[in-house]
């Protein structure tokens, strides 16, 4: 029977160009280990599969594989056949670099940076038992290339979870799924500037990068904020608005229900358009969570969420709900940028959503970020009762005001000093002249919960006076 090359084991690139005998095989076969082409532990072909894939005889193979295996460069063991040895790696393109390149810093053990899950709390058997029905179920035109808005299993899940949890006022064609964030809302830019828009309002503290992806496509004016969140009045002309209102990063007020009101009456007025950031809508503590600003103008505002707070940042998975007017638009830049997002992770989370465990570990997290928030105040009530802590009716952040004569930066760097990964207000914003004390924005999400406690000392041993 003709053997097909398509029926080998393994595939090995080698480019045997001119001389096609044992001492070239051997060459290219040692330049593919000393480039780190080939990693250490790589099973290679066997020689009856690398003969015809090669053209040569198999006894070339043979002896160039047991010269290389003599030299140390491959291994032998039967019935495991033949691999890299382990002792062979590519060099590190930062070998040489000094021990002090921020490469070689040791990392900081416990991280209380604002942004970031519990990554231990996944819930990956219910994840994995997700999965596993969605591509039993799903049709088998789903792993080819579909539509750019999304898995339609997902755009009706989401639909129906943010109506009844957050209050938008959506249905799955005006859904469009992103690869997070980041994405959604550089393809909202670039549809606003290829509109004709040439300004965005942004508040004045915010994520550093979102400024950055704004300013690739638009003019960002800053924006005050004051105990009732952003200054609607401040928007003046700008074409669009950029906004955290259920929870504003990282100050952590909720946007009052006069300014709601207010920056929806300026879209509808000035023609503008309302961007809002709903990052962490569904950790509410306090009192009664505040509901999506969409459900006031769902004409005005485009609604942006995400699973990497209420799941984790990897699934990489975002979602915006839009106008109308704004679908058409945005599909075709989802379409330029990366044709659909994964849609593997999309069917297990909308099975996820639908059989009822997404919510149920939404409501686990919320509480186990609650008894967190909790303790890091009594800790620190305890321990350093001269700082005074804010923002904390939601999320998994607080923000820790400094007293008016110690610096934010010095903090920061005591801490590094015991482990810890802290970061101040400054690093989310410019603090004017005679504007916000020096203060911490402390995550309390990040450390699992058996470092949560050591993390909690620590800072409490640099804040302590």
């Amino acid at each position: 029977m003709e053997t097909s090359w398509a029926t080998f084991g393994a595939d090995l690139h080698l480019e045997l160009a001119g001389n096609r005998g044992r001492v070239a095989l051997e060459r290219v076969l040692r330049e593919a280990v000393q480039t780190g082409r080939l990693h250490p532990g790589t099973r290679l072909p066997s020689s009856r599969a690398l003969s015809r894939d090669l053209g040569l005889a198999r006894n070339t193979i043979v002896e160039a594989y047991g010269q290389l295996v003599a030299e140390g460069w491959l291994t032998a063991v039967t019935g495991s056949g033949t691999r890299v040895a382990a002792s062979f790696s590519a060099p590190s393109p930062s070998s040489s670099s000094s021990s002090d390149s921020p490469a070689a810093v040791r990392a900081a053990r416990y991280d209380l940076r604002p942004g970031y899950p519990d990554l231990s709390s996944f819930p990956r058997t219910a994840w994995l038992s997700a999965a596993r029905r969605a591509v039993n179920a799903a049709p088998t035109e789903a792993f080819g290339y579909g539509d750019p808005r999304g898995r339609p299993e997902l755009r009706r899940a989401l639909a129906g979870y943010l109506a009844r949890a957050r209050g938008a006022r959506t249905d799955a064609e005006r859904i469009v799924v992103c690869t997070g964030f980041t994405q959604a809302l550089s393809l909202l830019c670039a549809v606003l500037a290829g509109r004709g828009a040439t300004t965005m309002a942004v508040e004045e503290f915010g994520h550093t990068s979102h400024r950055r992806l704004v300013a690739a496509s638009l003019r960002a004016r800053t924006v005050p904020i004051d105990a009732q969140g952003a200054l609607v009045d401040a928007f003046g002309d700008a074409d669009a608005a950029l906004l955290t209102p259920a929870h504003q990063f990282p100050l952590g007020m909720a946007l009052a229900a006069e300014r709601r009101t207010a920056a929806v009456r300026w879209a509808a007025d000035a023609g503008g358009l309302l961007v809002e950031d709903d990052y962490d809508g569904e950790f509410r503590y306090d009192r009664q969570a505040v509901g999506a600003l969409q459900a006031l103008a769902p004409g005005s505002v485009v609604y942006a969420g995400t699973a990497s707070k209420t799941l984790a940042p990897g699934l990489r998975l975002g979602w915006l709900v839009l106008p109308a007017h704004l679908v058409d638009d945005v599909v075709a830049a989802k379409l330029g940028a990366d044709r659909h997002s994964g849609v593997l992770d999309q069917l297990t989370l909308a099975a996820l959503i639908e059989s009822g465990e997404y919510d149920r570990h939404v409501r686990r997290c919320r509480l186990m970020y609650r008894q967190r928030r909790d303790r890091l105040v009594a800790t620190l009530g305890e321990r350093a009762p001269h700082v005074r802590v804010t923002g904390l009716a939601a999320g998994m952040h607080a923000v820790v005001e400094l007293p008016s004569d110690v610096d934010e930066a010095d903090v920061v760097t005591r801490a590094a000093r015991r482990g810890l990964a802290l970061q101040g207000l400054g690093d989310f914003g410019d603090r004017p002249a005679g504007g916000r004390p020096s203060a911490l924005v402390v995550g309390y999400g990040t450390p699992p919960a058996h470092a949560f406690t050591t993390a909690l000392a620590r800072l409490a041993a640099t804040l302590a006076r």
